[in-house]
């Protein structure tokens, strides 16, 4: 059978890709004054994201955030108490039609510089890989979030999506709110177009499973988590703002027809995400004779038996909006037993490809109240952090 087998992953570094000039090209000539002011703005963007993400936050009345963060949700999207992920029941569809704005309407194109041959660039991604690409920007496959309830029967349902998708749309939103506060714009004609941002039908949602690991001492009561901070020179979003791990688009291992249905699950991504960020295994999964085969990869075997045995427990605590970006995330815990933890990730690296990793801390109201108030923390993680100790005593039971 195709992918019998887990291919060892490829230490090959993914390609910048873009529809138009790469940022290498681009610095041969010299910048239009379009380009240039759209450059500073962007860098505001990404030098003061914490900032402006606390200030977007304020557009939304304070019933809208989570445990008094920043980050915004719905009472469809957070349930009472944390949910098993295996209750969630998943649905993928490729016959729901978009009618939303995609990022190529006039509303956005305002936003966008004009090229030397007086052109504006086709999409805000368009801009960023030919302007400001990080390390790592490539328009893969992913799962569109089309709608989801996470209450009495909690589902998700997707459909086929793309990586640049949220960045024509959420990044320029961040563009035109970050402009009207250097006071190069007045009007959010975008943030207002688009309206509720919870509302799949309004822009394309890509989401990410953002997932809290919480490391469980039993005999000591002792719990710790592993804590990211990302570094802005190699992510395209939330550079130098801390996050938990780890944190990974949910889409595809490969953009081989197979694995859309094979990696059709949030516990799998997960499973790839940790390998990923708390282990360093490189991120491509040499997927083009076949799926990945996750009975066999014996990381993912052990993590799945222990889930059966309760040596895991994979829980979901809701889904996020970040008021800047538009960013949407799944939050999700995961809590491993210290043996099983350490033997595991016997030796988390402090580096790793999107920034810096501080293994070890600990899980207390202290911690919490650090970083969800006085660190620049990625929206999605405060309000995850500040959501986790609140279900504390359901999580770690």
């Amino acid at each position: 059978m195709p992918g019998a087998g887990l291919a060892p992953p490829r230490p090959h570094p993914r390609p910048v890709a873009s529809a138009d000039r790469t940022s290498e090209t681009i610095l041969t000539r010299q910048l239009t004054d379009s380009e240039q002011q759209w450059l500073r703005i962007r860098n505001h963007l990404r030098d003061h994201r914490y900032e402006l993400a606390v200030c977007a936050a304020r557009e939304y009345s304070e019933s809208a955030t989570v445990e008094g963060t920043p980050l915004l949700s719905t009472p469809l999207w957070l349930p009472d108490e944390p949910i098993p992920l295996y209750h969630i029941k998943l649905q993928y569809t490729n016959t729901e039609e978009f009618d939303g704005i995609t990022g190529v309407e006039p509303i956005v194109q305002r936003l966008l510089p004009i090229r030397a041959c007086g052109t504006r660039y086709r999409t805000y991604s368009d801009a960023v890989a030919a302007l400001a690409a990080p390390a790592i920007f490539e328009n893969r496959s992913t799962y569109r979030l089309i709608r989801a309830d996470l209450q009495s029967n909690p589902y998700m349902i997707f459909g086929s999506g793309h990586y640049f998708d949220g960045i024509d749309v959420g990044d320029a939103v961040a563009h035109e709110f970050t402009a009207v506060t250097l006071s190069e714009t007045v009007t959010q004609d975008l943030r207002t177009a688009i309206g509720d941002p919870y509302n799949p039908a309004h822009r394309p949602m890509n989401v990410a499973i953002s997932t809290l690991t919480l490391r469980c001492d039993r005999a000591t009561g002792a719990v710790t988590f592993p804590l990211h901070r990302r570094d802005g020179a190699r992510v395209g979003h939330a550079g130098g703002m801390y996050q938990v791990l780890p944190v990974g688009v949910f889409q595809p291992a490969g953009e081989e027809p197979w694995n859309t249905t094979n990696d059709f699950s949030l516990w799998r991504c997960i499973i790839r995400e940790l390998a990923e960020e708390l282990r360093g295994n490189a991120e491509d999964y040499d997927t083009h004779h076949g799926p990945i085969d996750y009975d066999t990869w014996p990381f993912a075997h052990q993590l799945t038996r222990a889930l059966d045995t309760a040596q895991v427990h994979a829980s979901c605590l809701g889904i996020g909006v970040d008021p800047l970006t538009f960013a949407t995330d799944i939050l999700t815990v995961l809590t491993i037993d210290a043996p099983l933890y350490d033997e595991l990730f016997d030796e988390i690296a402090d580096t790793n490809t999107e920034g810096m990793i501080t293994p070890v801390v600990p899980f207390t109201a202290q911690t919490v109240e650090r970083y969800t108030s006085t660190e620049p923390m990625q929206a999605a993680g405060a309000g995850m952090l500040r959501l986790a100790w609140r279900h504390r005593s359901t999580l770690l039971a």
